[in-house]
């Protein structure tokens, strides 16, 4: 079986990785192995970034949610309680938009919590 050399692999490798790493500071887009380095790392902030990101909405909403019910005179858990008592299963996101967009809709749902309780 012929020899089979390993330039073309390792170098399209490489050029794959500085072009991921293009835009880095200093050696870290031009030297291969502090970009290596950096694009690893660089992964797994992506990874935990895009966890945090549905934490990070979650709590935008239940803030949102909240606020609401506090100028209609309940507060969050218990609104959140009446709104499970009484049937209506609306996630937090759609909650929130309701809040925003339609305070006269918001408020029926809260009456509604109230009531179930």
């Amino acid at each position: 079986m012929a020899r089979v050399k390993g330039a073309m692999m390792t170098r399209k490798r490489r050029k794959k990785v500085l072009k991921l790493a293009k835009g880095y500071f200093g050696a870290k887009s031009k030297h291969f192995k502090m970009a290596k380095e950096q694009v690893m790392k660089s992964g797994n902030y992506a990874f935990a970034g895009r966890k945090m990101k549905k934490r990070d909405f979650r709590r935008l909403w239940i803030t949102r949610i909240s606020a609401a019910c506090r100028m209609n005179g309940v507060n969050y858990s218990s609104f959140m309680n009446g709104l499970k008592k009484a049937g209506i299963e609306l996630n937090r996101k759609m909650l929130s938009e309701l809040a925003i967009n339609d305070a006269a809709g918001f408020t029926a749902l809260v009456e509604k919590a109230k009531a179930a309780l």
